[in-house]
């Protein structure tokens, strides 16, 4: 060896030597052998890939942690043990190298090893990235947490090996080391203690800091904890080789300087990890759209606070093994909405169990109580009762998150069950956003409002009015003057007459659609009288429901929270059960979204039989409307007419599921007339489509004389499975979702004027069929037929609708029903006075919205129920569209930012088991190749070393 060469370049000289005698050996390949074999084993086979129908690679890096340990063992057991056995130790002794470069030189080729051996399984995910949406910002900090890992165990694998000259021993001793480093932190040994203790165990273990990495986060306390071990275990086996020189010598000086030296160098790369663990924001987030960051939208939320707010956990020290591990990941949550609070969070963690005062605290005032969790471990069974609880506090105004708010359980067979946090940041600042609504709305309404409202009263001379609108206005002049006055220049009222300016007529008439009125169908007498509330962006007309000084109050503070920042919405829903008696849907045909919109809005169902939309409604939600008579749509025309959005989920047929039968029935919503007015039109037809999903059918087999029934999986075109390009990527209410099922939907075709947005659209390979029989027609060979189309297409299932819009009633005579119980004896120009004084508006405000979904089953609870069976995450998926939907109408974008960042899994499509077994194999396939080509190249280049070595020893011919 060169002496002039340097330290390092001589430890890739060694590295390479070592990486040259391994490839000359099988140890290599039978080591990448086993290693990609067991890989794609656990991958496709443990962790049932397919069946688990979720786009990611989690499943293999939860095995590789036990794997690397018996390799890595299995790999380093004979590095140093073998030289020391043989006596070519002493040779490496005589060398003019210091002996940390052949160290490293050994771990550096045993790096290259490992790296080599991940790289054949690269095979995996570029598979699953054909077949699906995948994240790779967690697959490469898997990989890395692995390589981190591996170079852990082959660290103190190479340690263990210098201290003996048996590979036997070797390999059991570095075996246990890295078992014992392993279970500390697992969840199999954490759940015997408190969950300080276990947090502890899980700082020191390698396989809970392996999976806080793999996840996707890369936090600088885990990636030193590793580096500290690997420097570590090489330090020891400099140290070790170094003692090794000292035998049958006596001790001098230079000894204790090694061991003094050593100990102080270990002692320092151990006890930095305890000093880094005070700075937990060093960290980064690799999962696309940060999905463990705090996000700008919360942190948006928190700048609002004028007074402190305190988040308080209370988690009981001995718990449900599965929620242990949960506790230490809101705490890290938590502490970090501390630190955006800048001063304005208090975060407090308690164990109730351990302090009687705050446990009856917690009981008497926020009705926290202990959960009863059934517990069993090899000794006994018992029911613990314990603490899972976050309490959310602002001023007098508080929320509690218990377990089953803030868990979400997945069960991958009758034991199996995978336990974790469901959304914790949206549900942390739904919940702050709520206490913070509702302590606002204690106080002023105007202190709300950014920008100042402007009052305008579009009335004609009192002679043109009807007496009781003359007092109903003087009624209205005093209000307006207190209203003014206690909203500290935030309000001005204006008072107009448009019969004095022809230009404020024609701009009222064209923008407002705010036509002259008749006092009766025989009056000639015109006046105006309408009433608005605006700022520079919106405006809000005052619809009264009848003409009282009341009504006008509770029409006007409806339209300022309209203004207001941070009250919560109103949701007026609409559901076949209140509005018809055939009895089809039942009275919790909806209830999963009726849940789901109530933790974030004021949910009111409306009876839309009066003819009116509540004043303080923000959006009106239309779920498999039924039979609208002409007083329910002039309600929902006008709603939409002063400004409203209108969801609507509709479609021309309804399913029908009654015992064993499938078909669909032809169902009259009342929204046809309607929605065509506006240029939307959908078909009387269902959509079938190639990229489908699955249907559960009970299936009745004999065996043995037996018979079972079990569930089969049908292809089942109805169920179309939007993905990818289906979904518009360019929305926020698509932009974070991976798949959307849309049950039995009809299609939408626009031919308005508006702008119209697709959000939802079918493959191009979709058709469409007339034929209502929809239930699987299964052959002798158990396959499955339905109705072909000649034509495949691309539809659009879903779409936005935005701009200026026509009211249906503008120019067609409208008659109100007499209200229940109301005289039939009512003279008939009384009743059209009434009528005709109604402020019937003609024209939307610019930027009204119309949502239509062709479905009327996509958001049931019976069909997410059928989805749900064959695929969680799709039912799930669906529920996240219709929230993503109305954050995005009611103009929440902080929510819908953060739910958009949360773990709704991208699945994989719909794969035949042929299909799935082909893409297995092909994955053995790839791996067997990859280690063939391997070996190949290393057999080319011992071959041409071997031929330089020959003709460097050759003597040169002369002539």
């Amino acid at each position: 060896m060169q002496h002039n060469t340097t330290p390092l370049r001589l430890c890739w000289t060694i590295a390479a030597k070592e990486l040259g005698l391994v490839f000359s050996s099988p140890l290599a390949y039978l080591f990448l052998l086993i290693f990609g074999g067991v890989a794609l084993f656990t991958f496709f086979w443990a962790e049932a890939f397919f069946a688990r129908n979720i786009a990611d690679i989690r499943p293999l890096f939860e095995w590789l942690p036990i794997l690397m340990i018996f390799l890595s063992s299995a790999f380093t057991m004979r590095l140093w043990s073998d030289e020391r056995r043989t006596g070519t130790l002493e040779f490496v002794y005589t060398q003019p190298l210091g002996l940390w470069q052949f160290v490293l030189g050994k771990f550096i080729a045993c790096v290259l090893l490992l790296l080599l051996a991940l790289a054949i399984t690269l095979v995996v995910p570029l598979s699953v990235s054909f077949l699906a949406e995948l994240d790779w910002g967690p697959v490469w900090s898997g990989y890395l947490a692995t390589l981190l890992l591996g170079s852990v165990y082959l660290s103190i694998g190479l340690f263990i090996s210098a201290r003996t000259d048996n590979p036997i021993i070797s390999f059991m001793l570095a075996t246990c080391i890295c078992v014992l480093l392993y279970l500390v932190g697992s969840k199999g040994l954490t759940g015997f203690f408190g969950h300080q203790t276990a947090e502890i165990m899980r700082l020191v273990g390698t396989g809970s800091r392996f999976e806080s990495i793999a996840r996707g986060v890369l936090d600088l306390r885990d990636l030193y904890y590793y580096l500290s071990l690997i420097l570590v275990f090489l330090l020891l086996n400099v140290f070790a080789l170094e003692r090794a020189r000292w035998v049958d010598k006596p001790v001098k000086a230079h000894h204790k300087h090694w061991h003094l030296g050593v100990t102080f160098a270990i002692a320092n790369l151990l006890f930095a990890n305890l000093w880094l663990y005070k700075l937990p924001y060093l960290r980064v987030d690799t999962t696309q759209g940060q999905q463990y960051s705090i996000s700008t939208q919360t942190k948006r939320y928190l700048k609002q606070l004028q007074e402190p707010l305190l988040i308080r956990g209370y988690f009981s020290a001995k718990t449900h093994p599965l929620l242990a591990p949960l506790v230490p990941q809101m705490r890290d949550l938590v502490a970090e909405y501390e630190v955006a609070g800048a001063g304005k969070v208090r975060v407090e963690f308690i164990d109730p169990q351990q302090n009687p005062q705050l446990e009856e605290q917690a009981n008497r005032e926020y009705g926290i109580r202990a959960m009863p969790f059934q517990v069993e471990d090899r000794y006994q069974s018992a029911i613990v009762s314990s603490y899972f609880d976050i309490l959310v506090k602002y001023g007098d105004q508080y929320q509690v998150l218990g377990f089953r708010d803030l868990i979400e359980v997945n069960a991958r067979g009758e034991s199996d069950l995978d336990v974790v946090l469901r959304n914790p940041e949206y549900d942390l600042t739904r919940t702050i956003k709520s206490v913070l609504e509702d302590y606002r709305a204690e106080g002023q309404i105007f202190d709300m409002v950014d920008k100042p409202l402007t009052f305008n009263a579009y009335v004609s001379a009192p002679q043109a009015l009807p007496e009781q609108l003359n007092t109903l206005l003087e009624d209205i002049r005093q209000m307006m003057t207190r209203y003014e006055a206690d909203a500290n220049g935030k309000l001005s009222v204006n008072y107009l007459d448009p019969a004095e300016d022809s230009a404020l007529t024609q701009r009222l008439a064209e923008e407002l659609g705010m036509m002259p009125m008749r006092a009766g169908l025989l009056s000639s007498d015109e006046f105006y009288f309408y009433l608005t509330l605006e700022n520079d962006e919106q405006v809000v007309q005052l619809a009264l429901e009848n003409f009282s000084i009341e009504a006008f109050e509770r029409s006007f503070d409806a339209a300022v929270e309209k203004f207001a920042q941070g009250l919560n919405k109103h949701i007026a829903l609409v559901m076949p059960d209140a509005m018809s008696s055939s009895g089809r849907y039942g009275q919790s045909a909806f209830s999963q979204v009726e849940r789901l919109l109530a933790q974030q809005a004021n949910v009111k169902r409306e009876d839309l039989s009066d003819g009116h939309v509540d004043d303080s409604t923000d959006l009106l939600l239309l779920l498999a409307p039924e039979s609208l008579d002409e007083q329910a749509l002039f309600a929902v025309d006008q709603f939409m007419m002063r400004g409203g959005t209108v969801v609507a989920a509709t479609s021309p047929y309804q399913i029908n599921l009654s015992g064993r039968s499938l078909n669909l029935i032809e169902h009259n919503s009342g929204l046809q007339a309607w929605l065509a007015h506006h240029g939307v039109s959908i078909p009387k037809q269902v959509i079938l489509d190639e990229q489908h999903g699955a249907f559960p059918v009970p299936v009745t087999r004999s065996v043995g004389g037996l018979q079972f029934q079990e569930i089969q999986m049908l292809e089942y075109p109805y169920f179309v499975d939007v993905r990818a390009a289906g979904l518009n990527k360019q929305s926020l209410i698509t932009r974070g979702l991976s798949q959307v099922t849309v049950p039995w939907s009809s299609g939408i075709d626009y031919q308005g004027e508006n702008n119209f947005e697709p959000l939802l659209r079918s493959s191009e390979q979709a058709w469409q069929t007339t034929q209502l029989d929809v239930m699987p027609s299964i052959n002798t060979q158990g396959e499955a037929s339905y109705p072909q189309g000649s034509q495949r297409t691309q539809f659009d299932i879903a779409a936005v609708i935005e701009g200026r819009f026509t009211s249906y009633f503008a120019d067609k005579p409208f008659t109100k029903r007499a209200d229940e119980g109301e005289e039939q004896t009512q003279s008939s120009e009384a009743e059209q006075t009434e009528l005709q004084s109604k402020q019937m508006l003609r024209h939307s405000p610019e930027k009204t919205r119309l949502i239509v979904f062709s479905s009327n089953a996509m958001f049931s609870d019976q069909v997410l129920g059928l989805i749900g069976s064959t695929n969680q995450s799709a039912s799930l998926n669906n529920l996240a569209l219709l929230q993503n939907t109305l954050d995005w109408a009611l103009e929440d974008d902080g929510l819908l930012g953060i739910r958009a960042r949360g773990h709704f899994n991208r699945t994989l499509p719909p794969l035949t088991e042929k299909t799935a077994m082909h893409i297995e194999l092909f994955n053995y396939g790839v791996v067997a190749s990859l280690i063939l080509i391997i070996a190949l190249v290393a057999k080319v280049r011992r071959t041409r070393r071997l031929a330089r070595h020959q003709s460097a020893f050759t003597p040169e011919e002369t002539h």
